[in-house]
């Protein structure tokens, strides 16, 4: 009886029963103040950019891409992070 509520917590929290997380669900909740939509998408690319910079390492750490490699991917996807910083965060309201 213990395994099914763990299942079902885990299945409602965008966790399948295998324990494998859904791409479309969030990480983690955000909390932060001054909630909008905009910086709970921002959060999600924030997520997503700290989770493919692990991949990265690990593929280099593993000799599977070079360190040149590496980087030039980490520094196309910071890219794609400050341009969705700038769209979401920084605009201007009239």
């Amino acid at each position: 009886m213990g395994d099914e509520r763990s299942e079902l917590a885990q299945s409602s929290s965008g966790w399948a029963p295998d324990g494998i997380q859904s791409p479309m669900e969030a990480h983690g909740g955000y909390w932060g103040s001054g909630w909008s939509p905009e910086r709970l998408v921002f959060h999600q690319n924030l997520e997503s950019f700290a989770e493919r910079v692990g991949l990265i390492v690990g593929l280099q750490a593993n000799g599977k891409i070079s360190q040149e490699q590496a980087y030039a991917e980490i520094r196309a996807i910071w890219k794609d992070l400050r341009y969705s910083k700038d769209a979401l965060l920084d605009t201007k309201t009239p």
